[in-house]
């Protein structure tokens, strides 16, 4: 029993330590799904707002587009003015002709100005897509690592659900042993009891046949001690019947 007693603790503590270290790795597991789901969470709102800023970025540039457009379109009007004005005669002033070229002037400068802008836009458009993909790559690394660390702990999971498994089947086994050897001991121990009850029912015989027997010992001592009294009365009396025939000898043979 003793020995059986020591094996179910054996397995009790085994089967705390898995309960224990399967609690553990949970946490662990959760604590490194949540490390790696707010990174993720992270890089996704910055991928949102690099998006957000690429696309706000392509609206400025069809803007700027469209401003370019129009100024070629403008510039290319004034400049097919300026050539139809000789066609036209000399009867445009001096002054008109210089506001003309004045305007042409500030429309190439709008026109470069713009140009010089898309241009700017468009290298930082590059700028945002090389972020975004980078972006994207770690995202994608981070759900890859993320993937492979799920399946090592539903590998692990798995192993401990086996373990916890093979532990309760043990427990069952030994429980069941000490189930048949409990009953064994219990039968047995019937057994003993109603020996012993039949020993100490046979006991209490002997006790009255041997107290009985005392009892009819002493009344034998004593019956023979007052036959020997009487006995030794008796010899006495003889005895002394004896030496008054001696004296009586004596006195009479002298």
């Amino acid at each position: 029993v003793q020995k059986l007693q020591t094996a179910v603790e054996e397995l009790k503590s085994r089967y705390e330590t898995v309960l224990n270290e399967n609690e553990r790795i949970t946490e662990n597991k959760c604590l490194e799904d949540d490390e790696v789901r707010d990174k993720m969470e992270a890089e996704l709102k910055e991928l949102e707002r690099a998006c957000d800023l690429l696309k706000a970025a392509e609206e400025k540039q069809q803007g700027y587009q469209e401003k370019l457009m129009s100024c070629e379109r403008i510039h290319a009007q004034k400049c097919k003015t300026l050539r139809d004005l000789p066609v036209q005669g000399d009867s445009v002033t001096s002054v008109s002709s210089h506001s003309l070229e004045e305007e042409i002037r500030n429309i190439q400068k709008k026109y470069e100005g713009l140009k010089r802008r898309l241009e700017k836009m468009e290298f930082q458009n590059e700028e945002l897509a090389c972020h975004l993909k980078k972006e994207d790559e770690s995202l994608q690394c981070s759900k890859l690592q993320l993937e492979e660390k799920i399946a090592e702990y539903n590998g692990l999971t798995r192993q401990l659900e086996s373990a916890l498994e093979e532990g309760r089947k043990m427990v069952a086994e030994e429980l069941e042993k000490m189930s048949y050897k409990e009953q064994a001991l219990q039968a047995k121990m019937l057994v003993l009891e109603t020996e012993v009850r039949e020993k100490q029912e046979e006991k209490k015989k002997l006790l009255c046949i041997f107290h009985h027997n005392e009892k009819h010992y002493e009344v034998c001592m004593k019956e023979l001690e007052n036959s020997l009294q009487k006995s030794e009365n008796k010899n006495q009396s003889i005895q002394n019947y004896v030496q008054f025939l001696k004296a009586s000898y004596i006195t009479m043979f002298g």
